[in-house]
């Protein structure tokens, strides 16, 4: 599965009310660190299996990052049933984010 661009038109239908968990991966494009998690995402997003992987511009949907108070990116989070279950913030090994699942 490829990586799905969340914006505040289809946040709730692809997060929210998503049937299995989603990674979200709140990111800016003059981000250092988020350039260096970026491929690692897309590593996890192209093997995907029983949750999707979804990134969300900070300059693009100020409102989606402060709703859910991202201070720092890259930030990621993972929605389980429409709620946050778990938050990570900086780059992360893949193993790591994979355990975030």
């Amino acid at each position: 599965m490829s990586v799905i661009t969340i914006t505040a038109a289809n946040f709730e239908q692809e997060v929210l009310h998503s049937d299995v968990p989603v990674l979200v991966d709140f990111w800016a494009s003059w981000c250092g660190p988020c350039k260096m998690l970026s491929p690692i995402v897309d590593q996890i997003a192209g093997e995907a299996n029983g949750f999707k992987v979804g990134k969300i511009n900070v300059d693009d949907e100020p409102q989606l990052a402060a709703r859910f108070n991202v201070m720092s990116i890259p930030t990621l989070m993972v929605f389980k049933n429409g709620q946050v279950a778990n938050t990570s913030v900086g780059v992360k090994p893949k193993a790591a984010i994979l355990a975030m699942l």
